[in-house]
Order: C-alpha cells, then sequence, then structure tokens
C-alpha cells in the first residue's frame, strides 16, 4: 500500500485544533477552530474522493482520541464518516489498552517496521489524517509516498507546527495544485529526499 499522508496548516505552518476551539488544548492553545471561517463546499467531495481510496488508516494517539469521540456517533454511511468507522485503524502507543471502536489495531513495538510491513501488504493507500507528531516521524524515515497539504488562508500566530524551527530537510517534487473559492489551497507532493542547498544563480 501506499502510504498517504493528508494535514491541515495554516500559512503559519499549526496543525492543531483545526476543527474547534476544545478539539486540542495542548500547551494551554486556545485558538482552536481556525478553518470554520474557510469552510467550502469543494471540500466535501474531495475529502469523500480520498477516502474512496483508503483500504487503512495510520493515526496518531492523538488524532485517533480526537476521532474515537466524534465519529462511532455519526457515521451516515458515506466514504468518509463509514470509512473511518469501518476501516481497519493502525495507532501508535504504549498505552493504548483494549481499544473499544471497532477495527483498532494498536502498534506497541517497532513503529518502523510495523509500518514497513503494514505498506508491504497488498492494497491501494495506507492512509495517515492529521497525527502531526506522527507525521514528522513518518517524513523523517522517508516512509511517506505523498503529502497532502489543505493550507488555510490564515496566520494562527500560536500553536503546534509541523516542522520544528530546526530539523531534517525535505525536497519535495508538486504532483497537484488547486485552491477552493474560499481561498483553501489542496497541495499534493511527492516526497524528493533531503533537500539540496547552493547559488541561486
Amino acid at each position: 500500500m501506499k502510504l498517504t499522508a493528508s494535514m491541515m496548516l495554516t500559512v503559519d505552518g499549526v496543525y492543531q485544533g483545526p476543527g474547534g476551539p476544545d478539539e486540542d488544548r495542548r500547551g494551554g492553545f486556545e485558538r482552536g477552530g481556525w478553518t470554520a471561517a474557510h469552510a467550502d463546499p469543494e471540500m466535501w467531495p474531495f475529502l469523500t474522493s480520498w477516502f474512496e481510496r483508503a483500504d487503512a488508516l495510520l493515526l496518531g494517539r492523538k488524532t485517533w482520541e480526537i476521532w474515537d469521540a466524534y465519529w462511532p456517533h455519526h457515521d451516515e454511511g458515506d466514504a468518509v464518516s463509514h470509512g473511518i468507522n469501518v476501516l481497519p485503524k493502525h495507532v501508535p502507543s504504549t498505552t493504548l489498552k483494549k481499544p473499544t471502536w471497532q477495527n483498532t489495531h494498536v502498534i506497541d513495538g517497532d513503529l518502523e517496521a510495523a509500518v514497513r510491513e503494514l505498506k508491504a501488504k497488498p492494497g491501494r493507500e495506507l492512509q495517515l489524517h492529521g497525527s502531526g507528531v506522527l507525521l514528522r516521524w513518518l517524513l523523517e524515515r522517508d516512509l511517506v509516498d505523498e503529502l497532502n497539504l489543505r493550507i488555510y488562508p490564515v496566520v494562527v500566530g500560536d500553536g503546534l507546527r509541523l516542522f520544528p524551527e530546526s530539523g531534517h530537510s525535505h525536497d519535495l517534487t508538486l504532483v497537484e495544485s488547486r485552491s477552493t473559492p474560499s481561498g483553501v489551497t489542496l497541495q499534493t507532493y511527492r516526497p524528493a529526499g533531503r533537500g539540496t542547498f547552493g547559488p541561486a544563480g
């Protein structure tokens, strides 16, 4: 399976709490819900087409907890809500024991080996949604095959950012780019190793 990752980001690179004020208050974050002002009817068909390609999900512990509290109660039978509920959900964690949400599988051993094993299985896409800490970890180990960024036209000025001020470099090949009427840009990249540096001329 191809590992494809999707992340909602602000222009200043924040991924924390896109859906609401109380979604993710880690570190005292009080600026959650920054996607609300840029809701767009084009986003749902985009998400639907994406989830239709998923054969399994890979979720960070925090994202899994947010989804576990919401999606089991909002299954409308469509590709997004139903897919999230019934697809295999793989969650790296050493403390999550006996999860009750259907088809949840805890990875509590060698994470890199487990991800490589999942990718080696037949299928279309192993999809990672949100999960910023996990996504950064996967990118550092060159395990992501496709990176989809939904960039919202807002600068939050606080919160957890996908890329740290100091860390690994990444070269990316742009595969597709478009924008919605509300100003959200949808960027699809293929990771292409580490960045290269030299004279601009």
